[in-house]
């Protein structure tokens, strides 16, 4: 009597045949390992939400309503809040103070932006092209104004510029040369320029001196055994290269433009030329905590975030495809 040999099931089968019970801890331990990435982001998550998203939809809301005063105003219920659809925002946009605070803010750009740009990259090409002996020391000294806090830098510029006490005066007295008022009203805005240019610098220049240090050497050896000279290098091969990394350096400086608070504000009591409403910040300041008028401060603010937003958003569309092409 012959005896029929066992066949040996594949080990795909084997493994096919496996009870579905078997299968829940390698499916607990997969959704545990998927979850993960979320558990680290849950703290940013928390943090955004808490500090930035929440109050955004509060200052939102805020816009929308207004105070309701019943007779003088005294009693318990005489200050009511209403809804005010969009007259916070008529009033802000009509107020007679807010239109030239956007103008000087447009005048304070066109000189801060181009300026501390333009000496960032100039600072990173010759960083990238080696001709400065001590790197090092260069790269923190151009860096070091950027991590001193504005009020600091403000009150610091502040004592510079004070006609009485400024050693810059004296000095200038001494060669016989005279010294403008940097804090009259001719020479105001270039003061408060000159501050964030002097703290901005060091930060663009980093992000560009980097974007440099990321470009192969071989381009620039093929360069130069074709004839080229490092300033060609740096306009035909560099510039072009680290076009990303100007247009997001571009986008920070002119978030940092709108936004623009400390420097004014701290040099505020150092010249009567600096009204209450120089920026259009300062304006939501004053309306906020002096004239205690939340809401229309709100409106202001949200403003000010929908104009940043399109500008930096109308910006990115405008050249982002030239300037992200070789990325593609």
């Amino acid at each position: 009597m012959t005896t029929v040999p066992a066949i040996e099931q594949p080990a795909t089968e084997r493994s096919a045949a496996v009870p579905t019970a078997a299968g829940r801890p390698r499916r607990r331990s997969h959704s545990r390992r998927a979850g993960t990435p979320y558990a680290f982001l849950a703290p940013a998550i928390v943090l955004f939400v808490a500090f930035l998203g929440a109050p955004i939809v509060y200052a939102a809301y805020l816009s929308l309503r207004k105070v309701k005063v019943s007779g003088l105003g005294l009693g318990s219920g005489s200050r009511t809040e209403i809804w005010a659809g969009l007259s916070n925002y008529a009033r802000s946009l009509t107020d007679p103070e807010f239109l030239p605070s956007v103008g000087r803010i447009g005048a304070y750009g066109l000189i801060v932006v181009p300026v501390m740009l333009g000496l960032a990259l100039l600072f990173a090409l010759l960083l990238d092209a080696g001709r400065t002996k001590v790197g090092g020391f260069t790269r923190t000294a151009i860096f070091l104004p950027y991590a001193v806090p504005a009020v600091v830098a403000s009150l610091l510029w502040g004592f510079l510029y004070l006609p009485r006490v400024s050693p810059i005066n004296d000095v200038l007295e001494g060669i016989g040369v005279g010294s403008p008022n940097l804090l009259g009203s001719s020479w105001i805005l270039y003061a408060v320029a000159n501050i964030a240019v002097w703290g901005g610098t060091g930060f663009n220049m980093i992000v560009l001196y980097t974007a440099l240090k990321a470009i192969p050497q071989d381009m620039y050896e093929a360069a130069r055994l074709d004839g080229a000279t490092e300033i060609q290098i740096a306009w035909r091969i560099k510039i072009p290269i680290i076009a990303p990394s100007m247009v997001m350096t571009f986008v920070f400086s002119l978030i940092a433009t709108l936004q623009v608070f400390a420097e004014p504000m701290t040099l505020r009591p150092l010249s009567n030329t600096i009204s209450s409403t120089w920026t259009p910040l300062m304006k939501v300041y004053r309306d906020a905590f002096t004239r205690d008028d939340i809401y229309s401060a709100a409106a202001t603010s949200v403003i000010i975030a929908l104009a940043t937003f399109a500008l930096s958003f109308g910006f990115l569309k405008l050249v982002g495809s030239r300037a992200f092409r070789q990325e593609d």
